[in-house]
């Protein structure tokens, strides 16, 4: 069988999807998995595997081969000791809790794990790291890139000789941007690998090379994705 590849996801009030929804359904949840994802790591060989917070995440780490934390909301401050600033974006505190557990029982489990946007700053809070709450887009540069095609890139990336990221992509990358928050401090265990024009962190690695985490969202930018091809291999050969 191919590596199993478990991928979280959002879960948003029905009434947001508004007329497609029957109103005597609109005050149930819909859990909401964007497509490209499983695209991405379908593309790289890999099984993926849709994610759902109610099901117990040892029981779900028992089952899985590698995982992908995706994309989504800001992450709650209270969690790296801050308080909320202006420009702070919506927060889902369920999902912080439930994507904690998971992250912590797939290390314990020693599954490769590939961290997207939001998983990238949920790593480095879960590793006792910070946050900026909101780097606003200034004269066209920089992050967000809200306007554009999230297909296209918008800033390039410079790697870290000797990382994950630089064997992958190269010594520089073209990438999108499709967040307003970034990395402060660096939570322990953690290397900076990649980085914008601006400075900003845009990739982190574990220090034993079982998380790689990006701050763009490579499954919009070509299939296979080289990031998505890591989790997937990594997932293979610890099956061996």
């Amino acid at each position: 069988m191919r590596p199993r590849i478990g991928i979280t996801g959002r879960r948003w009030p029905a009434r947001w999807f508004g007329s497609h929804v029957p109103a005597a359904m609109a005050g149930l949840e819909i859990d909401v998995h964007f497509a490209d994802y499983a695209a991405a790591v379908a593309a790289a060989g890999g099984v993926p595997v849709q994610l759902t917070r109610d099901a117990d995440v040892e029981d779900v780490a028992d089952l899985l081969d590698g995982l992908v934390l995706s994309g989504g909301a800001d992450i709650d401050p209270a969690l790296y000791g801050a308080a909320p600033e202006d420009g702070l974006g919506a927060l889902e505190p369920t999902r912080d809790a439930w994507e904690l557990a998971l992250l912590e029982a797939a290390e314990r489990r020693d599954l490769p794990i590939l961290a997207i946007c939001r998983g990238l700053q949920m790593v480095n809070v879960a590793r006792g790291g910070s946050l900026r709450q909101d780097v606003p887009l200034v004269a066209g540069r920089g992050h967000p890139q809200w306007s554009r095609d999230g297909h296209q890139p918008s800033h390039r990336v410079r790697t870290t000789p000797g990382s994950h990221l630089r064997q992958l992509v190269g010594e520089e990358a073209a990438v999108n941007s499709l967040h307003h928050q970034v990395v402060a401090e660096v939570g322990a265990g953690l290397v900076v690998t990649a980085r914008a024009d601006d400075g900003e962190i845009e990739g982190l690695e574990s220090i034993g090379g079982q998380i790689l985490a990006v701050q763009w969202h490579p499954e919009l930018l070509g299939r296979p994705d080289p990031t998505f091809a890591w989790v997937v291999e990594a997932a293979r050969a610890r099956r061996g």
